[in-house]
């Protein structure tokens, strides 16, 4: 869902508003804010939209590029010929990204009962196996699909000291993952991992997922992203890794522009359930400042709550940390209450709520979490934040379709 900038300057005009500024205000918003819900490649939360539409006294449609349309994704994307399957699929952030830059996805498959039926809440219509990924048979897609995509689990191989390849990594999530791959011969695949798999055994573990993937014919590239700098309003570092078949060319997104805030996407946040914390936590936590962190308590309150850490000096700056609306948040873990990596609230002292940390994680709105209240923050906290997918997402299609328009020339 894009807003159409044009548009939005001729009904701002009929309206008499003569500046983005005077617009902002009456929107009850920062300038700053009002230029990432207008920029070109940012899908803004449904709130700002209805908001918008209020003021300008229009109705979405008249905003909206009717090829961006939120309505129209799922219409869209079945009539598509870019195709994806997706392993450990999770709570959907890094599908319905991709759904969003116009793939279709033909098969999903995740083992977690809960994610199971947070996807099938939301997407009746995609096809979900709820199993494990290892009894799943994927020929049948061989020649059908363009693109593998999934975020497979950090794992150490064995046989120190030898070059492994596919078949020395059996029994690894990975060698599933890579199995797949084999089987479906896509044109494009993309794994998306956290930032420590670089180091993770000293760059062996790495160095053996790479040179699997040349070994099953494709050339590989990876880069760390940060999702600050596409459109998430948060501080998240993941590697992506993407291999292509010999001549087909893929380009990592640019990066946006301005950086997105907590107070850019919390605003008229909607109410939900949410964790507490304990009161001796919320006693030393009161006393911090947004931004702050145990640094900012008294020296005999940083050893009560630090413990033996507090003597093994530096780092650790994410326990007791306060979180400011002036900056984008960190990372979100799959707890938002474990004393290594605190997420408290600027205001209140209490962590994020369930539709706090889906808006940090560019989760639309209206994408429902089943499940336990630990299972969605574990969902939401797993996930590939949807904007940085959207972004990835329009890349693959891009080089997807740049093939198709040359095979058809031919």
């Amino acid at each position: 869902m894009k807003i159409n900038k044009i548009k939005v300057r001729n009904f701002m005009a009929k309206k008499g508003i003569k500046t983005q500024v005077e617009l902002a205000k009456e929107m009850g918003i920062t300038k700053n804010q009002l230029s990432a819900i207008l920029a070109k490649d940012y899908i803004p939360i449904k709130s700002n939209v209805i908001e918008l539409c209020k003021i300008l006294e229009v109705s979405p449609k008249e905003i909206l590029d009717e090829s961006s349309n939120e309505n129209n994704y799922s219409t869209n994307v079945s009539k598509s010929d870019v195709t994806a399957i997706e392993l450990f699929a999770g709570g959907g952030g890094l599908a319905l990204g991709l759904e969003q830059a116009g793939i279709k996805t033909l098969q999903l498959v995740e083992i977690d009962k809960a994610c199971y039926r947070t996807l099938k809440q939301n997407r009746p219509h995609w096809n979900v196996l709820n199993e494990d990924v290892s009894k799943v048979e994927f020929s049948k897609f061989k020649g059908k699909v363009d693109i593998v995509t999934g975020g497979f689990p950090c794992q150490a191989f064995s046989l120190a000291g030898k070059k492994l390849g596919f078949e020395d990594t059996r029994g690894t999530l990975f060698y599933e993952f890579a199995r797949c791959v084999k089987e479906v011969n896509p044109t494009i695949f993309m794994a998306e991992n956290v930032k420590g798999l670089i180091s993770h055994d000293n760059g062996r573990t790495l160095s053996v997922i790479l040179n699997v993937f040349e070994e099953l014919g494709y050339d590989v590239q990876y880069q760390v992203l940060n999702a600050v700098n596409y459109g998430v309003a948060q501080k998240r570092e993941r590697i992506i890794i993407i291999g292509t078949k010999p001549g087909v060319d893929f380009q990592y997104p640019q990066k946006a522009n301005n950086i997105l805030t907590l107070r850019d996407v919390l605003k008229d946040c909607p109410k939900s359930e949410g964790q507490s914390y304990s009161e001796n936590k919320k006693k030393f936590l009161e006393l911090i400042p947004p931004g702050g962190c145990w640094i900012n308590l008294p020296e005999d309150l940083q050893k009560q709550y630090m413990g033996k850490s507090f003597y093994s000096g530096g780092g650790k700056r994410g326990m007791a940390r306060r979180i400011s609306w002036d900056e984008p948040c960190l990372t979100l873990t799959c707890s938002p209450s474990q004393k290594q990596t605190e997420r408290c609230h600027p205001d209140e002292t209490r962590p994020f709520t369930v539709r706090e940390y889906a808006r940090i994680q560019s989760f639309p709105d209206d994408w429902e979490f089943v499940g336990g209240l630990g299972d969605k923050y574990k969902q939401i906290g797993n996930a590939v934040p949807v904007e940085l997918a959207r972004r990835l997402g329009e890349e693959l299609f891009n080089s997807i379709s740049k093939l198709k328009k040359i095979d058809a020339l031919n």
